[in-house]
């Protein structure tokens, strides 16, 4: 079985002596506005990339956002794993009530049946799983 997103950026910021806490935490706000230059770059390189059209260079820069996505989320001691999850339940509560998608622009928008995601309880689990 492949190893999550999350572990993999894990083992990379543990390997590199980045930021790892072991529960969700504020940053200083130097590593924050840090992490946040990083993907700020990280998405001007994929807006260029699908300017260009090419595919595998828009792979790879999509690539790129998620994995610092993933590393601003382990500097915060998030398990961004679990996070996506919940959202991803909520995320499958938006439709009307017709049972259909509610659209605009291209974007599925919250529908009647909509619930939105319980993201200070994962965070609390974090804590309390770390024993803190």
């Amino acid at each position: 079985m492949r190893e999550s997103p999350w572990r993999q950026v894990r083992e990379f910021h543990e390997r590199f002596g980045l930021a790892h806490p072991d529960r969700p935490t504020q940053l200083a706000s130097d590593l924050a506005e840090a992490r946040q230059r990083i993907l700020d770059e990280e998405v001007h390189e994929l807006a260029e990339a699908a300017r260009g059209g090419r595919l595998d260079e828009i792979a790879h820069e999509l690539a790129d956002v998620v994995y610092a996505a993933y590393g601003t989320a382990i500097s915060y001691g998030i398990d961004l794993d679990a996070v996506l999850a919940v959202i991803h339940q909520a995320n499958m509560t938006k439709l009307g009530a017709d049972g259909r998608p509610v659209e605009h622009d291209g974007k599925v928008q919250k529908g009647d049946r909509y619930r939105p995601p319980d993201v200070a309880s994962v965070l609390h689990r974090q804590v309390s799983a770390s024993g803190t």
